[in-house]
Order: structure tokens, then sequence, then C-alpha cells
């Protein structure tokens, strides 16, 4: 806790985070999609990413980690569904290995895909590739069904577990996204459970409102019946310590296992390439593009822009200030603090619930470092 920072002593002061030294690209390779989820922010079509413009985003991307001077790249395989184009994927995948290894850029890669359509063939693929997956599952049958259906209504999450269970199997580098909303809460313990008891890795993320989803009232995060359900979920996870630390998985987009400005890459280290080449600063707004992969350095147009997500310091926004979790928590999304508030510069409209539950994700990482002894 202490190398952490989480613990100081009385009238210490911590250094100011460090800069980002990984830069992030979401290439959103198809706008298709198998599922209709309710919290989705998409307009879907059939439109996917062709060949030559998959190989110039990737071009752009390294283009700027060179004149940034960036020595880590993370490509996130995106959709739409990503998996309805994996021949595409693993040409970019095939193709970002040869070009980060000429220029000595460490790269890592991950798949993101709702597991519907990924049979045994995909998923050993994928493994063949050496590619990390994150896979989404948001409870409990009947609560992952009611968020995300199928174009048809059906539900998704049989086959979405059979994808969970394949990838395991398979040795797979796994992690579950769960998206939890105001009507999917209750069923966080049961899904923590089966995870666990698993050994499954998992992030827990809050859902954000858009014009897309604002008419799911059922969605809306309110603020008593969340904290209960996370509480409810932290105590499976203390009944079911894991080996691993859960400092950046437990709690929406804070992560309290290491001190930052921002809460996310948005506008700093981060290129959003939808399938045409335009080039957004956060993938909620991909319809909303600043730049294309064909700029000399789009890293800079995206830093410069003045106009969308403007993802600002927490030393800047005038309620973070004093808050003795502002390097860890960063004031909270600013697409979903700009749609409640109109503002970038205060903190989220999730604010109470974040610091009503910061404490207990840190007494789970105490727990969990006592049990692990020297392990940690």
């Amino acid at each position: 806790m202490y190398a952490l920072g989480l613990l100081i002593e009385p009238g210490c002061a911590l250094p100011p985070p460090a800069p980002a030294d990984q830069l992030i690209a979401w290439l959103h390779v198809t706008n298709a999609c198998n599922l209709r989820c309710t919290y989705c922010y998409l307009n879907k079509d059939n439109d996917a990413m062709s060949a030559a413009t998959a190989f110039a985003a990737v071009d752009a991307v390294l283009r700027s980690a060179q004149i940034h001077g960036y020595r880590k790249v993370l490509l996130k395989y995106a959709g739409g569904e990503a998996s309805l184009h994996l021949a595409l994927v693993e040409q970019l995948h095939e193709y970002a290995q040869a070009q980060t290894q000429l220029m000595e850029i460490e790269l890592a890669e991950v798949l993101l895909s709702n597991g519907v359509g990924l049979g045994s063939r995909k998923l050993q693929r994928i493994r063949d590739l050496g590619m990390r997956l994150m896979l989404s599952l948001d409870g409990p049958r009947a609560f992952h069904d009611a968020q995300r259906p199928r174009i048809g209504g059906q539900g998704s999450f049989d086959a979405a577990l059979a994808s969970v269970v394949g990838a395991q199997t398979l040795g797979i580098d796994l992690t579950i996204s769960i998206t939890v909303t105001g009507a999917s809460a209750a069923g966080l313990p049961e899904l923590l459970e089966w995870l666990l008891e698993r050994a499954i890795h998992f992030s827990l993320n809050f859902y954000r409102e858009c014009d897309a989803s604002a008419g799911f009232r059922e969605l809306q995060l309110d603020e008593q019946q969340l904290i209960a359900g996370m509480r409810a979920a932290y105590r499976v996870i203390e009944r079911r310590l894991p080996r691993y630390s859960l400092l950046g998985a437990l709690l929406d987009r804070a992560n309290l296992g290491a001190r930052h400005s921002r809460t996310c890459a948005v506008g700093e280290n981060y290129l959003v390439i939808d399938q045409r080449g335009a080039i957004a600063k956060c993938q909620m707004e991909i319809e909303r593009p600043v730049t294309t992969i064909w700029a000399a350095d789009p890293l800079q147009i995206i830093r410069l822009d003045p106009t969308g997500v403007q993802n600002i310091s927490v030393d800047d926004k005038v309620t973070c200030r004093s808050c003795e979790w502002k390097h860890w928590c960063a004031g909270g999304c600013a697409v979903a603090t700009f749609r409640a508030t109109g503002r970038y510069d205060i903190q989220s409209p999730n604010c109470a619930i974040y610091r009503a539950l910061y404490p207990e994700v840190i007494r789970l990482e105490g727990l969990r470092l006592l049990a692990q002894g020297d392990r940690y």
C-alpha cells in the first residue's frame, strides 16, 4: 500500500503522476454487429474497414508513436463486432507485428468481442495468434439477455458464456468486461461468484448514457441502488479473494493501482479510428471525427483540437482539486460528466458513488495482500 502511494505518512507529499508511456488505438474494423445492446452508442450498418485502410491506420498510429517518443503501442480491435471480420484482424495483427519489430516498438493487442459467433475454430485462431481477448458479460442469463439481445430479440447469454468457457479452456489471456447499469447491478454478486471460482479476470464499468440509449430509463444509475449492488458484489470478492490485484478493475474508470491525472487516455494518448480512416477522440464520439489516418501526426491534432470531449487534468477541475482521491479517480468520465452537467471542469455525476466505494476497494486489496503474504 505504501509502494502504491495509497498509504502515506502524515504531512508527506506524493510526486505528481508519471506521464503515460503507451499510445493506445481503437481500430473500428467494422460497424456491423450481431447484437443490439440497449446501451450501445453506434448507429450500425454493414460498413467495414478495407485492408488498405487497415494498414494505413496502423501506419498512422506508429507514425505518431515515433513522433511523440512512445515505445509501447496497444491496438484494440473493435466494432461493431470485430470477430465478424477476423480475417482482417489477422492481417492487421501480422502487419502490426512486422512494423513494430522494425521500429523496435513494444506491441500489445486485444480483440474486443461480444462472444456471439466465436466458435471453437475462431477461438483456436485467436489463441494461435497470441492475442488477448476481452469478452462482454453483463450478469446471469436474465440480466445479460435484457441488455444484450440479438438482432431478432433473442438472448445472447448462452453463446457468450460458451465463448468464455472455450477461451479459458484454450488458455487465451481473457478478461470479462461487465457493464453495470441500474437494471443489472443486482446480478453482479452471482456473476462475480462464477468468475472468481474460475479465476477469470474482469473489470466493472458503469453505464454511460448516449442519445441512442436515453429512452431506456431502467439503465440509469440510481445512486443508492448501485452502491448496494456494488457492496454486495464486494462481499462476494471478500469470500473469494483472488491471487491477482483488482485495484484497477473494481470501480468504473478508477485505477487505484496507479496515480494518474486524467481518467482515461482520451485526448492525450488515444486514437479512435473508424472503418473509413477518420479519427475521433473517444469511441463514444466516433461519429464526430477531428482528423484522418492520412494526417502527418494524427495524435497532435487530437491533442490540440478544441471541439468535442475535453479530458482535462484533474488538477484543473475546480471541484476535484482538494479531493484525497483525485489522482486515482481523476474526476470520472469526461463524456458522462459533460452530458450530465454541460461542463468538463467539475467532478463526475457519480462522485458520491465513487467516494462511498473507494475505501471498500482499498480494504479488499488489503485483505488480499494479507491473505497472499509475500506473493503480491
